[in-house]
């Protein structure tokens, strides 16, 4: 089957779907949500719903990967601390980022008090039940908590890869257990390749009666051009009731690299679209600042300046080259480390 032909025919399958269903079949109840818990909100913050789930969380997420990247320690803690102050409480993490740092140190800056403060997600590489297991005990450990409120499968770029995630032995079957056992709180699966990977994730969730509490893909400027998961995957997600999760707002720096678009413009056009939260890198506090001008100046831009902006951005995207995560392997750490997967 062609790739546009796949699109085609997995977005009617998602979009037809009825009411969410659960593992096994069921439709879902009220008893299948967590509870929702209650966080300080800031004046300076805005917050969203959370797709269904019941949970606001704030507009502006903290991307967990950069925390790994500062030379001292306390910085990162500092830096988690004071978005915690400024209102932000949805942070972002992963099981692979730096190794593990990455959580190691957002735990940290979560003792004394400040964990139920935040909404916190990680990611976990296994596709098998094993590999999972195994992964969340760690990242359990690491982040220094009884329970992560949301585990994403990570890096889901592979057409394969929704096959061994809902196989018999494969990670869904880990996530739900570690779900029933209060471990983890929701469910939903992140990728950065292309929009036809996260479709067929999504037909094979409405094949197995499964519904994902989240999804995380690539929103900005230029994907609208090129491999595009705002028009492709975002209204089916939406549709289902599933939490949309913004992420390369800057494709790290490249998508600023091509000099056609400003950071606060970047992320209100990202925080325009119906989004729950925008996860961006915060790895100083000038960068931290700026996330925060942008929520303090956001107002959804009108129709007429969505267009401008893409036609501004037309030519730098018809090609993917500033958009490295869809067009090489420069953001998959799953490719560089198959282990990961189990």
């Amino acid at each position: 089957m062609e790739r546009r032909d796949f699109i085609k025919s997995a977005v009617a399958s998602a979009v037809t779907a009825g009411a969410p269903l659960s593992a096994s079949g069921q439709a879902q109840s009220s008893a299948r949500i967590s509870n929702p818990v209650s966080r300080p909100m800031s004046p300076g913050m805005q917050y969203r719903d959370l797709g269904r789930t019941g949970e606001k969380v704030s507009v502006i997420g903290l991307g967990g990967y950069h925390l790994g990247k500062q030379a001292d320690p306390a910085e990162s803690v500092r830096l988690v601390r004071t978005a915690i102050d400024r209102g932000i409480t949805f942070m972002d993490n992963c099981w692979d980022y730096n190794d593990g740092i990455s959580e190691v140190r957002m735990g940290q800056a979560l003792r004394d008090g400040h964990r139920s403060k935040v909404f916190l997600m990680t990611k976990m590489d296994g596709r098998t039940k094993e590999a999972y297991n195994l992964q969340l005990e760690q990242s359990l450990g690491r982040l220094q908590t009884d329970v992560i409120d949301l585990v994403q499968f990570h890096e889901v770029i592979r057409m394969e890869d929704p096959d061994r995630i809902f196989a018999p032995g494969g990670a869904l079957e880990a996530a739900i257990a570690a779900r029933e056992a209060g471990k983890i709180r929701y469910i939903g699966f992140t990728g950065h390749k292309d929009p036809a990977v996260h479709l067929r994730m999504l037909a094979m969730a409405q094949k197995h009666g499964f519904h994902f509490d989240t999804v995380q893909m690539p929103i900005n400027v230029m994907d609208a051009h090129f491999r595009s998961f705002t028009k492709e995957v975002m209204p089916v997600a939406v549709q289902q009731g599933i939490a949309v999760l913004a992420m390369k707002t800057f494709g790290d720096h490249f998508i600023l690299d091509s000099k056609t678009i400003e950071p606060v413009e970047a992320l209100h056009y990202s925080l325009t679209q119906p989004v729950s939260v925008v996860i961006t890198g915060i790895d100083s506090m000038p960068v931290m600042e700026q996330a925060l001008t942008a929520v303090k100046t956001f107002k959804p831009m009108t129709q007429e300046q969505v267009t401008a902006l893409l036609d501004r951005t037309r030519n730098a995207a018809a090609d993917g080259r500033f958009e490295l995560f869809k067009t090489t392997a420069h953001f998959d750490g799953t490719a560089a480390n198959p282990k990961w997967l189990g």
